[in-house]
């Protein structure tokens, strides 16, 4: 059913003085049942879709092209080749090194709800045919803040590819450095951004991809450093947050601060890509840089 009759359904039920059913799914304002996760809301422009459509577009709002969030699976479903994934460190766990309250339990229950072990998956895939070492942040995952073991596990992939002379691509979306590991996830903006020195000092490439949101401490370290940058239509990319900003320089910023485009214009990112044409950009870059398909390497990257 369109949404429109959806809605005249509501009017003529209305004239009619029909009282609709008591029901435990979720009521518009006339009282018609709606099932629930029936419709999408646009956080950005507010339109309103069914939730069906909305995923067959890859989770993009059709009305503003607002590229919303989706979890790390979804998009390695979406990017990598078909069967050609290999997860690296999936033990790897984090610890309570500050004795955070409850952080342990935290943690376990987004384990089960996400169906991953922490807020990053890394591993080696193809994409259209080239071989890479990928990684996926997921925001369903406390933010995916940046802890001990997200910073262990992006470092460990580039030392993967820097010694296979692999490239890597690493989709960003984070809230920053998780407060629950205190300093000890501060550090990890210079451990990870060392690894990433040595992978380009071997000559190898890195796209770094910023998806909704990428902020904070992975802002300003690994998210920064690629090679190449790339962020999704609409997204938001900065440091810090925008009221903090307004109250400190006691300045009204524009109203497209810290999105993609904004970015774009002024030099922080170098393409815009939709997330549909996301693989095939992928796969220009990689045989721009003189990889070739099914992972042989002709020589790496010219600097």
């Amino acid at each position: 059913m369109p949404l429109e009759d959806l809605f005249k359904v509501v009017k003529d039920r209305s004239k009619a003085d029909v009282k609709p059913k008591e029901s435990k799914t979720k009521k518009g304002g006339t009282g018609v049942e709606i099932p629930k996760g029936l419709l999408f809301k646009c956080p950005r422009c507010g339109a309103v879709s069914y939730r069906d459509d909305f995923e067959r577009n890859k989770s993009v709002c059709a009305s503003c092209n607002y590229h919303s969030r989706i979890s790390a699976l979804a998009r390695l479903e979406m990017t990598a080749d078909k069967d050609t994934f290999t997860e690296l460190d999936a033990g790897l766990t984090s610890l309570n090194p500050i004795d955070f309250p409850d952080y342990e339990e935290k943690i376990a229950e987004l384990r089960k709800k996400c169906g991953i072990n922490e807020a990053v998956i890394t591993g080696v895939c193809k994409i259209h045919r080239y071989k890479t070492v990928i990684g996926i942040m997921d925001s369903n995952f406390m933010m995916a803040s940046m802890g001990s073991v997200v910073g262990e596990k992006i470092t460990r992939a580039f030392e993967y590819a820097t010694e296979n002379k692999l490239p890597v691509v690493l989709f960003t979306a984070s809230g920053g450095a998780r407060m629950q590991e205190g300093i000890i996830s501060l550090m990890q903006m210079a451990k990870t951004s060392g690894a990433i020195a040595r992978h380009s000092e071997a000559g190898q490439l890195y796209v770094s991809v910023m998806t909704d949101p990428t902020t904070g401490g992975v802002t300003a370290s690994f998210a920064s450093l690629g090679d190449i940058i790339i962020a999704e239509p609409k997204v938001l990319i900065g440091f810090a947050g925008r009221r903090v900003i307004q109250d400190t320089i006691k300045q009204q910023l524009p109203d497209d601060f810290q999105s993609a485009e904004f970015m774009l214009e002024n030099g922080f990112v170098d393409m815009i890509v939709e997330r549909k044409n996301m693989r095939s950009t992928l796969s220009k870059v990689f045989r721009t840089h003189n990889y070739t398909r099914d992972g042989d390497y002709v020589g790496g990257v010219s600097r």
